[in-house]
């Protein structure tokens, strides 16, 4: 729908207003460089997703129960989630490389501290120290490939970005578990330790924050009211709060699988090889990079599309989780192969939050909206993994009664995404978009 001439006279910037920065060239530098980015964000989802193939080893090893394994998940995501606000202000203050290069030593200490862990709480503490580390790269990635790309193509760029970094959670599915059979879980994790030094050393040697003539002054800092309306200004537009409940929604239910509780219960419930189990997992993490292409190219061309595609995710995967959680027995293969489906679309489908909180926010509170977005799925997936790992005990190890907390989280989610739908449309039609400049917000 067009405005009427009058508005855009109206909201047109008067003379003297600053104008967004031009848009970023792209080309094969911007690839290049963006590359060395997400080279680090794929050694972050390869530390984070870990432990998803390691679950059984760290029951062994430490001697815990069920909740206390759910535990050390619940932690680095807790860890990760109470970060995003903190680390978008410290893009938007400092920049992408020092931030990533901070994340690249901090995981890769936590990934090393893992594997040598003498002692339950000390492994804690590493996995504590690991989602530190990780809660620095994505966002950091996404601000790098806003710098580096073109507006229109912010859609595709994200869900590029959330697609090679689950090729981190294909190795630690195929590679890292095939390890651990071999080579125990010592020699397992240091080798998987030594990936962080070399996105450091990428990092350190050719990671750049923007094009030459694309950057922008630092925004001034003024301490704790500098931070604070950093994040009001952020919260206030209901963009914002959408991109979070629409992450909130979609995420959790492939991550709570991956993460921990799709290993264990593909074994100790419907009675699968550890094998066959992984090849599951690693199904689902090949679907979410197809089914990502898909949606950044559906939703770069019609933002239209990005309430539809969310909540259809969300609606179908709760019917797909139904159907297994209500099967007499073992399922059949064909309701893993739809399960496969809908949980490698929640990823991908947890990208469209991006796509609500960038357009409604200027350059500098980038990284403070793209914290608060990201703030949403993992809440939902620390809690619905603590509460899965509680009934779990609770009951005697019955996952279709634990798994049903899956039902009560995006019931909540999806209420919010509802209302706050109206409202961020209203706001993205009274904006305007500069010809020539960094596009404010696509229209539906």
């Amino acid at each position: 729908m067009s405005e009427q001439p009058a508005a855009r006279a109206a909201d047109a910037p008067r003379a003297g207003d600053a104008l967004p920065p031009l848009d970023p060239p792209g080309g094969a530098r911007a690839v290049a460089v963006w590359a060395v980015g997400l080279s680090v964000y794929f050694v972050a989802v390869l530390f984070r997703t870990s432990l998803g193939v390691a679950g059984l080893d760290a029951v062994e090893r430490f001697h815990v129960s069920a909740s206390a394994l759910s535990t050390f998940s619940m932690l680095q995501l807790l860890v990760y989630a109470a970060m995003q606000i903190p680390v978008g202000l410290l893009v938007d203050r400092f920049g992408t490389k020092k931030v990533l290069v901070a994340g690249c030593v901090l995981f890769t200490l936590g990934q090393l501290g893992f594997a040598l862990a003498p002692s339950y709480g000390m492994a804690l503490v590493s996995r504590a120290l690991l989602g530190c580390g990780d809660a620095l790269t994505f966002l950091s990635v996404l601000r790098l490939g806003a710098r580096w790309f073109p507006a229109r193509r912010g859609p595709l760029v994200g869900q590029l970005a959330g697609l090679i970094g689950q090729g981190g959670n294909v190795v630690s599915t195929l590679v890292l578990s095939r390890a651990l059979t071999q080579f125990g879980w010592t020699a397992s994790f240091v080798g998987s330790a030594l990936c962080g030094v070399v996105v450091l050393v990428l990092t350190l040697l050719f990671l750049r924050d923007h094009p030459d003539g694309h950057g922008t002054a630092p925004a001034p800092h003024r301490g704790v009211a500098y931070v604070r309306r950093q994040i009001a200004e952020s919260w206030r537009e209901p963009g914002t709060r959408l991109g979070m409940w629409t992450h909130f929604t979609t995420q959790f239910p492939g991550m709570v699988f991956l993460l921990l509780w799709g290993m264990p219960f593909l074994v100790e419930d419907q009675g699968m090889e550890r094998a066959r189990a992984g090849t599951l997992l690693t199904a689902i993490v090949l679907a979410h990079m197809m089914i990502g292409v898909v949606y950044g190219q559906i939703i770069g061309r019609r933002h239209g599309a990005r309430m539809p595609i969310a909540l259809g995710t969300v609606g179908a995967t709760a019917v797909v989780w139904a159907v297994l959680l209500a099967w007499p027995g073992r399922a059949p293969l064909a309701v893993f192969a739809l399960l496969c489906l809908v949980l490698g679309a929640c990823g991908p489908a947890s990208m469209i939050g991006f796509d609500f909180s960038r357009p409604a926010n200027p350059a500098e509170r980038q990284g403070t909206a793209s914290g608060i977005t990201n703030i949403g799925g993992f809440t939902a997936s620390m809690t619905t993994l603590l509460g899965i790992g509680v009934l779990l005990d609770a009951t005697g190890d019955d996952y279709r009664v634990a798994f049903c907390v899956v039902f009560a989280v995006q019931l909540l989610g999806a209420s919010q995404m509802v209302r706050l739908w109206r409202p961020t449309v209203r706001r993205e039609r009274e904006r305007v978009v500069v010809p020539g400049r960094v596009a404010a917000v696509h229209k539906p």
